[in-house]
C-alpha cells in the first residue's frame, strides 16, 4: 500500500484548519490587505539571496533538485522571498506606492518530523511593501495579535530590534569579539556562525550555548539614535493599542533579511516548539534580489503550531435532502439548485427510508432534513424536519 511521504499529511475534514484560514482572510482584508499567490517550485538562488546561504534552510532544509530542463529548483521554504521576486517582477517597486498582500499555503522543508514540525507545513502570512515608518510595524503586529485574539489562543508577544547598517556592523565585531573568547565552549553550528553569521548564534536552542550567550552584547543596548527612537515608538505603539509584550534581547529571526524590527509570538500550551509566529522589518530584500530599495515588513503564522489550540465549533448548519423513491431525486436535485443560492444543500442520491435518511442528516450535523416520498411527490412538497 502506498502511504503519505513520512513528514506529510493529509488534511481531511479539519474545521479548526478552515476556521484558521477564514478567520486570518477576514482580518487581513479588514486592514486593507490583497490576496497573493506565489508558485510552490522557485528557483533555489531565489533562497539562497534571500534566505542566506549560512542558514540552516539553505544549508540542511531544502528540498532541492535539478528538473528535466537542467534547472536548479526547490519547493518554497518561507512565503516572504517569493512575495517579494513577484513583487519585483510585475515592477510594483517601480510605483513606490504602498502594496500589502496576504498568503496561505503550503511549505516545505526536509528536517525531522516532530510534535510542531512537518515536511509540509502551512503558512499564513503578510507582507507591507513601501512603509518605511514603525507605525507600520506596530499594524502588523496588531494584525497578528487580532487574529490569536479572535481563534481565543493565549500568546505571549517578544520583540527586539536588529538595528541598521548604521550600528549593526560595529555590533556585529563587539558579538564576534565575545564569540572567540568562547568558541571552544560553543556548540559545532555555533562555532561555524561566528564567521557566517554571528547573530544567529543567539537564536541557538543548545542549552550550554544558551547559559554562555546570556552574557553576550546585545544590540539594544548598541542602537544609533534613530533605530533606539524607532524601538521607544514601538514599545509605546504597542502600548497604545493595549498590546502586551517583553522585550527580549536575544531574539533573532533565522533569515538574513531582517532589520530593526523583529517580533515573535509564543505559546506556552505546545511544548517545546513554542514558536506560533514570528517576522519583522525586511527593508534591504527587496534591493537584495535586483529591486528599487523599498521598505518592507510581515509576519507568518505557523498553521499546524496553532492546530491544536483551536476550537473549531460544531454547530448545525445546511439542509439534507433525500428521497424515499428514485422517481423523486429529479425533483429534489432541481430544488436544491434553487435553494444553493442562499445556503449549504446537500442531495442523498441513493434512496432510502425515512429513518435511514433522518439518521444521516443528523450524522451529518445538518440543521434541517427535508424528505421526499411517493406521496410528497405527488403533491410537489417536502416532509421537512429540523434537528
Amino acid at each position: 500500500m502506498i502511504k503519505a511521504l513520512r513528514g506529510m499529511k493529509d488534511i481531511i475534514e479539519d474545521k479548526r484548519f478552515l476556521k484558521i484560514f477564514d478567520t486570518a482572510r477576514e482580518i487581513a482584508q479588514n486592514y486593507g490587505y490583497e490576496y497573493i499567490e506565489t508558485p510552490i517550485l522557485e528557483e533555489t538562488a531565489l533562497f539562497k539571496r534571500s534566505v542566506g546561504e549560512s542558514s540552516d534552510i539553505v544549508n540542511k532544509e531544502m528540498y532541492q533538485f535539478i528538473d528535466k530542463g537542467g534547472n536548479d529548483v526547490c519547493l518554497r521554504p518561507e512565503g516572504t522571498a517569493g512575495v517579494v521576486r513577484s513583487f519585483i517582477e510585475h515592477k510594483f517597486d517601480r510605483q513606490q506606492t504602498p502594496k500589502r498582500f496576504w498568503y496561505f499555503g503550503p511549505m516545505f522543508r526536509y528536517e525531522r518530523p516532530q510534535k510542531g514540525r512537518l515536511r509540509e507545513f502551512h503558512q499564513f502570512g503578510i507582507e507591507s511593501f513601501g512603509e518605511a515608518s514603525v507605525y507600520e510595524d506596530i499594524n502588523v503586529i496588531a494584525m497578528a495579535a487580532d487574529i490569536f485574539d479572535a481563534l481565543g489562543i493565549d500568546y505571549t508577544l517578544k520583540i527586539n530590534s536588529l538595528g541598521c547598517p548604521m550600528c549593526m556592523p560595529k555590533y556585529r565585531d563587539k558579538l564576534v569579539e565575545f564569540l572567540n573568547e568562547h568558541k571552544n565552549n560553543l556548540c559545532e553550528d555555533c562555532q561555524r556562525r561566528i564567521s557566517q553569521n554571528p547573530i544567529r548564534t543567539l537564536d541557538c536552542k543548545v542549552e550550554s550555548c544558551q547559559a554562555i550567550l546570556k552574557d553576550a552584547p546585545k544590540i539594544t543596548d548598541n542602537l544609533c539614535e534613530n533605530c533606539q527612537s524607532d524601538f521607544e515608538k514601538l514599545k509605546k505603539g504597542l502600548e497604545n493599542l493595549g498590546i502586551e509584550y517583553e522585550v527580549d534581547k536575544n531574539l533573532v529571526r533565522g533569515l538574513d533579511y531582517y532589520t530593526k524590527t523583529t517580533f515573535e509570538f509564543v505559546s506556552n500550551e505546545i511544548g517545546a516548539q513554542s514558536a506560533i509566529a514570528g517576522g519583522g522589518r525586511y527593508d534591504r530584500l527587496v534591493e537584495f534580489l535586483g529591486g528599487k530599495p523599498t521598505p518592507g515588513v510581515g509576519f507568518a503564522i505557523g498553521v499546524e503550531r496553532i492546530l491544536d489550540l483551536v476550537k473549531a465549533e460544531d454547530k448545525r448548519s445546511g439542509i439534507y435532502m433525500g428521497a424515499m423513491i428514485e422517481e423523486a431525486i429529479p425533483f429534489i436535485q432541481k430544488k436544491a439548485k434553487e435553494l444553493r443560492n442562499k445556503e449549504k444543500v446537500f442531495v442523498e442520491t441513493k434512496p432510502k427510508s425515512l429513518k435511514a435518511h433522518l439518521k444521516a442528516a443528523d450524522k451529518g450535523n445538518f440543521k434541517k432534513a427535508m424528505i421526499v416520498g411517493e406521496d410528497e411527490l405527488k403533491k410537489g412538497e417536502f416532509f421537512e424536519k429540523e434537528l
